[in-house]
């Protein structure tokens, strides 16, 4: 599976967080929170939903699944002028980033080990220091075989 290499703008995304570890994943009771209050923004640009992790600097050098990371459940807004109270905002850097277009049930990580462990080492990108995410569009249903969704792999061409 090859990505498509896309270079993104910024966006600008309303939505909750929650810090959390992949020993302990809390994303269902992120979601579950986030879902409810998503009605009360009115300047969002389209109806995808944004799942995004922000990891601290060389996060994947040394893999424990008890450090640290941040999840968050948005979506992408034209600006932060009206943000309703409860939410928070975080502008999404540009740059260049690995797409993956992925179909099946989101429970299923051996799509990310494949990123991680065979396409990006064997790749002329190494992973760069921004956020993560998967874009869940019109074809996402969550918990089905049939879901697909873009995973976004921030990347930089290797030195």
């Amino acid at each position: 599976m090859n990505p498509r290499i896309e270079l993104i703008r910024a966006k600008a995304v309303v939505g909750k967080r929650i810090t959390m570890r992949f020993s302990d994943y809390k994303t269902g009771e992120l979601w579950r929170s986030f879902m409810p209050e998503r009605k009360k923004i009115t300047n969002f640009l389209n109806s995808d939903l944004i799942s995004m992790a922000i990891y601290k600097p060389n996060f994947f050098d040394s893999y424990d699944p008890n450090n640290k990371f941040e999840k968050w459940a948005c979506v992408e807004v034209n600006d932060f002028k009206q943000i309703p109270d409860g939410l928070e905002t975080y502008s999404i850097p540009g740059g260049l980033y690995a797409v993956f277009h992925y179909k099946g049930l989101n429970t299923d990580n051996s799509i990310f080990d494949y990123i991680f462990r065979t396409w990006l080492p064997s790749s002329s990108y190494t992973l760069d220091s921004r956020p993560h995410f998967e874009l869940l569009g019109a074809l996402y249903k969550n918990n089905d075989p049939e879901s697909e969704e873009d995973i976004y792999i921030p990347i930089m061409a290797k030195d």
